[in-house]
């Protein structure tokens, strides 16, 4: 069959006509490939994944209750557009509550988004225009990059490295690209290096966005899952509202990554330009999940839960790496530890296999010791493991943790 006339009309955001021709493999897609083929060399075997990154319990059943009453509710049945006051209240009220940031009007300074993922999607749209460079950190999450490239914006990333603390060196960007920089994009705590800003490094990016003339967006998609203290927010830095938004999740925080679920807060014209590029471009989440996500945002003690049970699988996970030879440190919130990649790994018996980055130690992983993994080779070869790991309970998680231990026993890893 002779190739369709379709091939030749494919955008160029998206490839054009060599669009589905790449025979490069995505990263997940790696790993996914790679488990199946151990399950299928192993049968019975039990993996363990400390790949995936999100929460392996359903939503507390107060909120799913929440849900079921709201769904019977004959008012909240049809489109929700941009919002009805429930969440943006509640979203107010746990901004002050939680984060310690006072004085958030709800009807100009909230709105809700279909998760983050969403809100990181449609603000290119009311920001960039073609030329106008976003500064990201890599490694990190593209999305916001992405749809800026569709719209002709460019990129330049900051280098994510232990270092710097995992945070992004500002002083080091061109000035031929400063001078062009619209957006700031941060992510804290981080994925995937689990890493937290500090109050001072907030500080110092409202600074710079103000000198720059920038907006900020910072991501606190996991912001409110942290081990001690409460969560830190960009807006609570002084004069952060002038220069950006916060988006906010419920899909780690509550365990509703599927509801998709979350909101956008800040400088309110932001807001407003969010709501109206949202407005041609989704009908809004349902009313009912909607109101199930204020439940929670009025219940903070359910992520304090969350957070305790990742806080307790983080401590052995990270006396069992480190008895294996990992340099692992808990982080101070998230779900993501995030280590150096071994150089080699060398068997009781002297042979010793070498590894160029984080994708061939994570392979060997999960091909020989059916532990699945992360690799991040962006800024330094490193593997992320996530405590989201599946387990019946707390002894479960002593079980899974003395597995590890066993199965990574018989190696000495090189760094």
């Amino acid at each position: 069959m002779s190739e369709s006339y379709i091939q030749n009309l494919f955008a160029e955001r998206i490839g054009g006509r060599q669009y589905g021709k790449s025979t490069a493999i995505y990263k997940f897609e790696k790993i996914k490939r790679a488990k199946r083929a151990a399950m299928a060399a192993h049968p019975g075997a039990e993996i363990i994944d400390m790949g995936v990154g999100e929460p392996d319990e359903m939503a507390f059943p107060e909120v799913v209750e929440t849900l079921a009453a709201e769904a019977r509710k004959p008012e909240n049945r049809g489109y929700a557009d941009n919002g009805d006051s429930v969440l943006k209240q509640a979203a107010a009220r746990y901004m002050e509550r939680v984060c310690g940031v006072p004085g958030i009007d709800p009807e100009t300074e909230v709105m809700h988004s279909i998760g983050s993922k969403a809100a990181l999607s449609i603000l290119p749209a009311a920001l960039i225009n073609p030329g106008d460079y976003v500064l990201m950190t890599t490694p990190g999450y593209p999305v916001f990059g992405t749809h800026a490239k569709y719209y002709g914006g460019l990129v330049h990333n900051l280098p994510l490295t232990s270092e710097n603390q995992f945070l992004p060196d500002l002083d080091s960007i061109p000035a031929e690209i400063l001078s062009k920089a619209k957006v700031l994009v941060l992510n804290y705590p981080n994925n995937p290096t689990g890493a937290s800003a500090t109050a001072a490094f907030f500080s110092k990016v409202v600074e710079f966005a103000r000198r720059n003339n920038i907006v900020v967006i910072h991501d606190a998609a996991y912001a409110a899952l942290v081990f001690e203290g409460r969560p830190l927010s960009f807006l609570a830095t002084p004069g952060a509202k002038e220069v950006g938004i916060e988006l906010h999740s419920a899909s780690k925080t509550f365990n509703m990554t599927g509801w998709r679920c979350g909101f956008v807060t800040g400088n309110p014209l932001l807001v407003k330009a969010y709501g109206d590029v949202k407005d041609n471009t989704d009908s809004g989440q349902f009313l009912a999940i909607q109101h199930a996500t204020a439940y929670g945002l009025e219940h903070p003690e359910i992520t304090e839960k969350i957070s305790a049970k990742y806080s307790r699988r983080m401590d052995g996970l990270v006396e069992t790496l480190v008895a294996a030879g990992f340099n692992a440190r808990k982080p101070k919130g998230s779900f993501f530890l995030y280590v150096k990649a071994p150089r080699a790994a060398v068997k009781k018996d002297g042979t010793r296999i070498e590894f160029r980055n984080g994708e061939e130690i994570s392979q060997w992983l999960i091909t020989e010791k059916l532990i699945s993994t992360v690799p991040w080779d962006d800024a330094g070869s490193y593997l992320r493991f996530s405590v989201t790991f599946v387990a019946k309970s707390d002894s479960d998680e002593g079980r899974i943790l003395k597995e590890i231990a066993a199965r990574l026993g018989d190696v000495r890893f090189e760094f």
